[in-house]
C-alpha cells in the first residue's frame, strides 16, 4: 500500500554511475586516460553494487 513512498535504493547509485561516466568520458576527451581508467573503474564498482541490490530485490 505505501510502497509508492519507499525510496529506490538504486536511484541514487545510477545517477552516481552516470556521473562517473560522463567524467571518465571528458578525462578520455582530454588525453588524461590515467584518470579515465580510474574513473572506469569506479563506475565499475558503483555498478556492481546496482546489481548486486538488483538481485536481492528479486
Amino acid at each position: 500500500m505505501f510502497s509508492i513512498f519507499k525510496s529506490d535504493p538504486t536511484k541514487k547509485l545510477n545517477k552516481s554511475y552516470e556521473a562517473k561516466l560522463e567524467q571518465a568520458m571528458q578525462s578520455q576527451r582530454n588525453g588524461d586516460i590515467k584518470t579515465y581508467s580510474e574513473l572506469t573503474y569506479e563506475a565499475e564498482e558503483i555498478l556492481k553494487k546496482i546489481k548486486e541490490i538488483e538481485s536481492k530485490q528479486s
